[in-house]
């Protein structure tokens, strides 16, 4: 056994002290927090598919996203703790982004009901009455429910601030803490701002519309006749006949910009919104079967998102734009209002 020895050679226990006594030091790395469809989308983790169908909180994601086994010199507890803290959670509790995303999708829940009888009142029941004046007794009856002091601002004026507060508060924090991580030397040209999905582009662009529809059948006849008594179905009419292109193109919008935001928000919170960019991209999967797949929910919520929007022309569109003009004193009132801002 000596013999086989080198002359050289010597016991590692004589040079150097045991790997027990070794502790580097860990090299903490923030996790990738990139789009898994887009790799320059500096975004947070897309939780959807995992939030959506184990019903997880902030915790759960930030166990699942903790490395499964530990680097040299670090335990896998630590890892988790690292983990947790770079996803903007604490072992206290789910973190800012957490609240804030269940803030705007819940707030679009508590839209549901407004939206429900409003679609009811300018289009189903017209469709059904063929009639403008024969529908007003309808609009008036639910008005009752949604636009009095109490329950207005409740289901209509508190979830629409909340989703759109939420979303912009998301996109600050989002670029706050891009710029935080990278030191505000993003990779390349990268942007700190997180990408615009669709569903952000006609959340902001329905926000544009939705104003402007607050503010001609709410806010100006508060304040040009004290209260919006006057307000109906009629009044839209008049507007069509008396401005026919700038009525057209705010309605047209409205309902085009607006169906497509809900039914995708709707199909995103559920879980089956698939993602536009997955859709547009060419090469992007790997098996056509599942690139098939996709582009199949993509057809699917888009289907679902025309026909939304056909629920509201049918009524709105094909009978309360062709109402006509409203005579005497009360179609003199609606044009004091118009004049009003110029029209």
């Amino acid at each position: 056994m000596d013999a086989d020895k080198s002359p050289n050679r010597q016991d590692s226990q004589e040079n150097f002290s045991p790997l027990v006594q070794l502790d580097p030091s860990p090299i903490d790395s923030p996790p990738v927090l990139v789009d898994a469809d887009d790799p320059t989308d500096f975004n947070f983790p897309n939780r959807r598919d995992y939030d959506t169908n184990t019903g997880s909180t902030g915790s759960d994601w930030a166990a699942v996203k903790a490395p499964s086994a530990g680097a040299p010199g670090l335990s896998a507890s630590a890892n988790l703790a690292s983990s947790t803290s770079s996803a903007g959670s604490t072992a206290a509790g789910p973190g800012p982004i957490f609240y804030l995303m269940r803030i705007q999708k819940f707030s679009s829940y508590a839209m549901g009901l407004f939206t429900s009888l409003h679609l009811a009142n300018v289009s189903l029941i017209p469709a059904i009455t063929r009639s403008v004046a024969g529908s007003e007794t309808y609009l008036l009856m639910t008005r009752e429910v949604y636009q009095t002091s109490l329950t207005e601002p409740i289901l209509v004026a508190l979830p629409v601030i909340a989703h759109v507060g939420s979303g912009i508060a998301l996109r600050m924090l989002r670029r706050s803490q891009n710029l935080r991580r990278y030191g505000g030397a993003m990779p390349g040209t990268t942007s700190p701002w997180p990408s615009f999905s669709y569903i952000s582009i006609s959340g902001y662009a329905f926000t544009v519309f939705y104003t402007a529809h607050v503010f001609a059948n709410r806010i100006l006849p508060l304040q040009v006749e004290g209260d919006s008594s006057n307000i109906g179905l009629a009044y839209v009419a008049h507007s069509f006949a008396r401005h026919p292109v700038i009525a057209q193109v705010a309605y047209v919008g409205l309902l085009v910009v607006g169906c497509g935001h809900m039914i995708w928000g709707q199909a995103k919170w559920l879980g089956i919104a698939p993602s536009t960019k997955e859709v547009q991209r060419s090469g992007t999967l790997a098996a056509e079967k599942k690139k098939k797949y996709r582009r199949r929910k993509w057809a699917g919520v888009h289907g679902a998102a025309v026909g939304f929007a056909a629920l509201w022309a049918v009524g709105g569109l094909a009978i309360v734009a062709r109402g006509g003009l409203t005579d005497g004193w009360v179609g003199r009132v609606y044009d004091d209002m118009f004049a009003t801002v110029g029209l």
